[in-house]
This record gives structure tokens, sequence and C-alpha cells, in this order.
């Protein structure tokens, strides 16, 4: 007599996607569930292998709603504190009292919202990111999907990036360390190094300058590596005043002070373009045929120029007046 051969079941091969593995997964992660949707389901659908299916995806659902919930909720948060970083005073103390500083209110404001915009920016897309992301590896370990392989290559990917993008990841922290501690902005005269102009637009990568020929220098965050800001907080106008080496060194000096305070005394440029009385520092320079006198004054960001520039003309109405030539 001879016995058939019961057939043994070919072997899933490794690798392939099984559904009867994966329902048994999921009827198993829904028997050892803490969750109430399992029991309540699986009493709504007695007897059957639908119960732990529907339950699961009722919690998947359940994820990704609140994972958006709490998405769009962070994402508010983020916006409010931005508006309100964007909003906030500018000019304080006795600055404020003149209506000259309108401008330089709106050119602060300008770069603080720039700045505070570009920061809640990259907030919002690491928040996204990090939610949205640890919903999806939480959806897949419901389903019962081994997620290590895929965090590895995850890894793996991330290392191959780094490697091959230092340049602009190293841009991209350069840009975020310069937002937040406001080295410069929108406005600022800046010597970077690469290129010295006024700051057009500031982003996490680039940097746009402009210089006093015309040109546009494109200057990357991860190359600066000095900064030297001359428009930040206030800026200092000089002038230097060469008069013969025989000249009378204590008249020159009191009609100095005279135009200084003449200067300070008028409206149109105390406390509005002039934040201190100009000094006169004395002889700042000596040799065989003249004496240079220096003048200087603190003035609101940018403004150097045009003070020195009236410095220039009222010394030399003064020098003219009382006879005093000024020399080579």
């Amino acid at each position: 007599m001879f016995l058939l051969a019961t057939p043994t079941p070919s072997p899933t091969p490794t690798g392939s996607f099984d559904p009867a593995s994966v329902v048994n997964g999921i009827s198993k992660a829904c028997e050892s569930d803490t969750i109430f949707f399992c029991q309540g389901v699986r009493d709504f659908l007695p007897g059957g292998v639908w119960a732990p299916i529907v339950a699961s995806i009722i919690t998947i659902v359940l994820i990704l709603l609140i994972a958006i919930v709490v998405r769009n909720l962070t994402h508010r948060l983020i916006t409010r504190i931005v508006n309100r970083a964007a909003s906030s005073a500018s000019i304080t103390g006795r600055l404020r009292k003149s209506h000259a500083t309108d401008g330089i209110d709106v050119l602060l404001h300008e770069r603080r919202k720039q700045r505070a915009e570009t920061m809640g920016s990259v907030l919002r897309h690491i928040a996204s990111i990090v939610i949205i992301g640890t919903a999806v590896l939480t959806v897949l370990d419901r389903l019962t999907i081994p997620i290590a392989p895929l965090l590895t290559s995850v890894g793996i990917l991330g290392v191959a990036i780094g490697f091959g993008a230092q340049e602009l990841v190293k841009d991209f922290i350069a840009g975020m360390f310069m937002l937040m501690e406001d080295q410069y902005g929108v406005g600022d005269v800046i010597d970077a190094g690469a290129a010295i102009g006024t700051v057009e637009a500031v982003t996490l990568r680039v940097t746009r300058l402009r210089d006093a020929d015309g040109r546009v220098w494109y200057v990357r965050n991860g190359t600066i590596t000095r900064v030297g800001n001359e428009s930040q907080g206030w800026s200092r106008a000089y002038i230097d005043v060469p008069v013969a080496y025989d000249a009378d060194v204590p008249a020159v000096r009191d009609l100095l002070k005279r135009v200084s305070e003449e200067l300070w005394n008028d409206p149109g440029y105390r406390e509005s373009v002039i934040v201190e009385e100009p000094a006169v520092f004395g002889i700042e320079q000596i040799s065989d045929t003249s004496v240079v006198f220096r003048v200087s004054a603190k003035t609101l960001p940018s403004m150097q120029a045009e003070v020195a520039r009236e410095l220039r003309m009222r010394v030399k109405a003064a020098l003219d007046g009382a006879g005093i030539a000024l020399v080579a």
C-alpha cells in the first residue's frame, strides 16, 4: 500500500510581503493593546477577524489626526511668537522722542521682522518633520512593519548627504547663528572680508551686498569668518583739520569747540542725527609743516557721512572767518 505524501506549504521568501502575517501581527497587537478600540470593536463584531483590523484602522486615523492637530497648533504658536518678536519696541529712551527717528524705526522693524520670519520658517519646518515623522513611524509600527531597516537606511542616507553637502550645511548653520546673534541686517554697512557694502538681503545660505560702485556681491554665510558692522547701534563721524605749524593752537581748538557746540545746539541734528555732543580730540598729528586736529561726533547708524559733511562745511566757514588757512 502506498501512502500519499502530504504536500508541505512552501515557505514565504524572506523579504516578501505576506498579508497573512500582517493580519496576524495586527491581531496580536490588538490583543495586547491597552486602547479601548480593540475591545469595543471586538464586541461590535464578535467572532470575526475584522475586529482588530478595523480597530487598527481607527487607531491609525486617530494618530494622523492628532499629528495634524499638533502640527497646526505648533505652527500657530511659532507664528504668534514670531509676530510678537517682529512688533516689539525698536528704539527706546531719548531717541524715541524725536520724529526724525521714524526712518530708523522702520529700518529696524523690517530687520527684526525679516530675522523673526526666517527663524520662524526654520522652526516650522523642523516641527513639521519631527511631528509627521513620528506619526509615520508610529503608524508603521502599528501595522507591524519593521522600522529598524528603514531607520538604518535613513541614517546611512543622512550620512551620505552630510558628506556630500558639507558646504551647504555649513552655510545654513552659520546663517542661523548669524540671525540669532543679530550680527547684521538689511541696511547695515558691513565688511564681510570678501566684499564691503550695504546689506540688501539676508538668507540662511547667502548674504547679498552692494558695494560703493554698485556691484552686487553674493557671499555664502559659511565663508564669512569675521564681520565688521559699521551701522549697528551707532556710528562715528570724524574729520581731520590740518592747520599751519605756527598757528595759534589754543585759538584753533577754541574755534573747533565753538563749531561743535553750534552743531550740537542745532535742533535739526541734536538727538535726531547726533546722539552725543561732538568732541575735539586736540592735536591728532604733528609734522614740520602742519598740525592736525580731529573732531568726532557719535551719530545714529549710517548717518556718519552726513554729519561729517556738515562738520566740514561749518569748520571751513569758521576758519575762513578767523583768517586761519588750511595746509596740505
